[in-house]
């Protein structure tokens, strides 16, 4: 056979197997651009528009930065689900996973006479319980609340600042909000005086670090004083004040000037507060005071704008009206005038009236508590009403009652005399006499405020044109605050208790010895009368064992003492535990008897000075702690040293 014949044979051959590869390469790309599509438009639909999709042949690869783990899965599974997945290849990644920020530490802290809440949130770091005890230390028998939440998160750069100056911030301030995170705290709070507001803001400012910004929002409120009154009197004791108040500081040196300038000698106490009626108060009480200082003697008292100016029974007709006139011209338009020139006063007091004919009710308070009732009373229901209203003021035991019916007595005698016996009970003995226009009272009391009280009950109660005259000594061996010992006193009768009988502890423990629990209920009840002291118990030990752990034995022996104290219901916000350990001994440690003198616990008061003593050390320091963390060379000493130290 001629080669020839073969050539159509072997063109078709070729032919053949060019068709087909053509076909499979046509067949291949097809399933490779319909796979590649599919799987596209399934991970859009899916919301993996992230996954880059790209078919080599057979095989499908997948790309691209999945958010995390699982989502890379599931792009994976739904490709899977249209090729097979021996042909996927995945090149997907996942993100690196971000850190989780720190959240922002912070706690509110509100204190009441409710007691203590707090809120917010604290690092795990934080000794909680620590904390916790402290501020119950700090609201001493009233509640503490805690709200807080912890994340376990280191403390960030200022945080321990922030916690230890909130704590000094909210032992001084018992009215008091404290907002605090470790770049700022914010002390929002109410004082009882402008005096405390500006020691307690000069004491919180020296205090302050400077590892936080802080705010403070202390303010002092002013009383409300109702009604508004005043009361200046000319006789021959001199001039004076019986009651003084002012909506200013301003006001009340006006007020005091005129005052001076009238006769006063010495210091008189004006109240400012709110609910003045005028804001011309200070020159109407001005201009009145110079009136009656022209007259020579009398009174001039304010109830509101109610002005009541009463001469001497002495003054000449001419120089009163003469006087009388200037005034009204001179007081502002808002205030009304109302002046007596009375009549000679003559007070019988015996109640019978027996000198003139005046009737008289007279009420007297012996120094023991017994009230005698005599005179002049209206009809019997008004004498039961008032033997009523006097056993409520003195107690039923106490009254005596020896008044007579009189039915030709003034419209309103019954008024006075329950206004008199009101009066009479702010003293602790003395008298009051009734007339028809007059009212005396006289006594002595333990109340520095009682003679101005007792003037704007009278001037309230009695009305316009009232005369009356009040005689009241204050006298301090009366006064249940001024008897009460001083914060020296009271650190001295503390420390004689513990000179006779010491507060011990059993060896090398902070547990208070059961005999040593008769001297530590002495000393609470002495503590109860010193509220107002800051004290400092002070543990002291002798120089046996580790100075270290000296130190921290009397720092837990002060603390028991303390909470020892507190367990007595004794209120403890002022009063602070440190250990000394045996840096300040009073006995020879070589021996056994110095030994024993130094292993001690001590009262002391704590001073101004102190504070600000306390407040340079600790700064002093801080700044050590800093410098010591920064050196790798520092050792310390751990748990087990200090477990087998013994004092």
């Amino acid at each position: 056979m001629r080669l020839s014949s073969y050539i159509p044979m072997v063109i078709a051959i070729v032919l053949a197997a060019v068709a087909s590869v053509v076909a499979a390469i046509f067949a291949v790309d097809k399933i490779e651009r319909r796979a590649e599509v599919d799987i596209r438009l399934a991970m859009v639909q899916n919301g993996h528009d992230w996954v880059n999709v790209a078919a080599d042949g057979l095989q499908v690869s997948l790309a691209g930065i999945a958010p995390d783990e699982a989502t890379r899965f599931n792009a994976l599974s739904i490709a899977g689900t249209i090729v097979d997945g021996t042909r996927l290849l995945d090149t997907m990644e996942v993100a690196a996973v971000s850190a989780i920020n720190p959240p922002r530490f912070s706690i509110e802290i509100l204190r009441n006479d409710d007691g203590v809440s707090l809120i917010g949130l604290v690092p795990s770091e934080l000794d909680r319980e620590d904390f916790i005890s402290k501020i119950r230390r700090i609201a001493g028998e009233t509640p503490v609340t805690d709200l807080l939440e912890m994340a376990d998160f280191p403390s960030p750069d200022g945080w321990t600042d922030a916690v230890d100056y909130s704590l000094v911030a909210l032992r001084e301030l018992p009215r008091s909000k404290i907002s605090m995170a470790a770049d700022s705290v914010t002390v929002t709070a109410i004082t009882e005086s402008e005096d405390q507001k500006r020691r307690i803001e000069t004491d919180l400012a020296r205090r302050a670090p400077d590892s936080f910004a802080l705010v403070m929002q202390i303010s002092a409120p002013r009383p409300l004083i109702a009604p508004f009154s005043l009361r200046f009197l000319i006789d021959q004791d001199g001039a004076r004040f019986d009651s003084c108040s002012a909506d200013t500081v301003t006001a009340r040196e006006k007020i005091l000037s005129a005052a001076s300038a009238a006769g006063m000698q010495g210091k008189a106490e004006c109240a400012i507060g709110l609910g003045v009626p005028s804001t011309a108060w200070s020159e109407a009480a001005r201009v009145a005071i110079e009136a009656l200082a022209n007259i020579g003697s009398g009174t001039v008292t304010f109830s509101d704008t109610d002005v009541t100016l009463i001469a001497a029974d002495t003054t000449e007709q001419s120089v009163f009206d003469r006087q009388v006139g200037e005034l009204e011209r001179a007081l502002p338009a808002a205030f009304s005038l109302h002046s007596v020139l009375p009549e000679k006063v003559v007070v019988d007091g015996t109640g019978d009236g027996g000198l003139g004919g005046v009737p008289e009710f007279v009420a007297t308070l012996a120094p023991e508590g017994d009230v005698q009732l005599r005179g002049r009373i209206t009809d019997d229901l008004t004498r039961r009403a008032i033997e009523s209203f006097a056993h409520a003021r003195f107690g039923l035991a106490k009254t005596y009652a020896a008044t007579r019916l009189d039915d030709a007595l003034p419209e309103g005698w019954p008024l006075r005399v329950l206004a008199s016996l009101e009066a009479l009970s702010l003293l602790n003995n003395g008298s009051v006499v009734v007339q028809p226009d007059y009212v005396e009272i006289k006594g002595q009391t333990g109340n520095k405020n009682a003679q101005t009280r007792i003037s704007q009950l009278l001037s309230q109660t009695l009305g316009d044109g009232s005369d009356f005259a009040v005689n009241v000594t204050y006298k301090e061996d009366l006064d249940p605050v001024a008897a009460l010992p001083t914060p020296e006193e009271c650190v001295a009768d503390i420390n004689a208790a513990l000179d006779a009988r010491k507060i011990t502890f059993a060896p090398s423990s902070t547990d208070i010895e059961v005999e040593a629990l008769e001297t530590v209920d002495k000393i609470a009840g002495l503590l109860r009368e010193c509220q107002s002291a800051r004290i400092e118990i002070g543990g002291h030990t002798d120089s046996q064992g580790r100075e270290t752990m000296n130190e921290r034995l009397s720092q837990a022996r002060a603390d028991a003492v303390l909470n020892a104290i507190m367990a007595r219901r004794v209120l403890t916000s002022n009063i602070t535990a440190r250990g000394y350990g045996e840096a300040t001994p009073i006995g020879d440690n070589e021996t056994e008897e110095g030994r024993e003198l130094n292993r001690r616990i001590e009262f002391r008061l704590i001073t101004d000075e102190d504070l600000a003593k306390a407040a340079a050390e600790e700064e002093a320091a801080a700044e050590t702690s800093e410098a010591s963390s920064e050196d790798p060379s520092t050792e310390t000493e751990t748990e087990s040293e200090a477990e087998s130290a013994s004092e």
